[in-house]
């Protein structure tokens, strides 16, 4: 028996989320890449930035995909009201591991589901994390890995910044880049998923 259910669609270039929802035993139907600038818009806080980017992935891979479940997501590091921007240099990276140095910060990831009928559902998960103190030869070693490029707030808990956190509460998936608890959920609620 053939099953009618809409395909499920990544909207995320990612390999962390495709991996991380490989952990749960969902693998999308098709991986469909955005190209959004992710520039903050003025006064906007880090929840509403999270939020506004991953409704924003989904509704534009949703245009390729009509008839689809479509998933997007979107992380952001915030020190207060601040968003620490993706790294994308060295120079970057470096001003980011200086202000998260000995200080503790919020990991938001906001997940959007959009449905077939266009039906827009969101949650936001917030994580809490510590850094140790680095010391300058710290900084320049996770700097010569390579591991900082093009994550938000220049670092990838799932390498070798693990060393550096001395806290942690909330969910270490949205860390790494999508809470696999609220995106199950949120899937299993639309009826995206399989009964089980």
């Amino acid at each position: 028996m053939t099953s009618s259910r809409p395909p499920l669609v990544l909207a995320s270039a990612s390999p962390r989320r495709l991996a991380l929802l490989a952990q749960i035993g969902i693998v999308p139907d098709a991986v469909a890449p955005t190209h959004l600038d992710e520039s903050p818009l003025a006064r906007e806080v880090p929840a509403q930035h999270a939020t506004r980017l991953a409704l924003a992935k989904a509704r534009a891979a949703a245009q390729g995909h009509p008839g689809a479940f479509v998933l997007g997501a979107d992380t952001v590091v915030a020190l207060g009201r601040r968003i620490l921007p993706k790294a994308l240099d060295e120079a970057t990276a470096r001003r980011c591991l200086a202000l998260l140095s000995g200080r503790r910060h919020r990991v938001l990831g906001a997940i959007a589901l959009l449905a077939p009928d266009g039906k827009a559902r969101h949650r936001l998960v917030t994580s809490q994390v510590a850094f140790q103190r680095l010391t300058e030869a710290e900084i320049e070693d996770y700097l010569a890995s390579g591991e900082w490029h093009d994550k938000a707030g220049g670092y990838a808990i799932q390498g070798r910044a693990a060393a550096f956190i001395r806290f942690l509460s909330g969910s270490y998936a949205n860390v790494v880049g999508l809470a696999l608890n609220e995106t199950y959920n949120l899937l299993r609620g639309a009826g995206a998923l399989p009964p089980r």
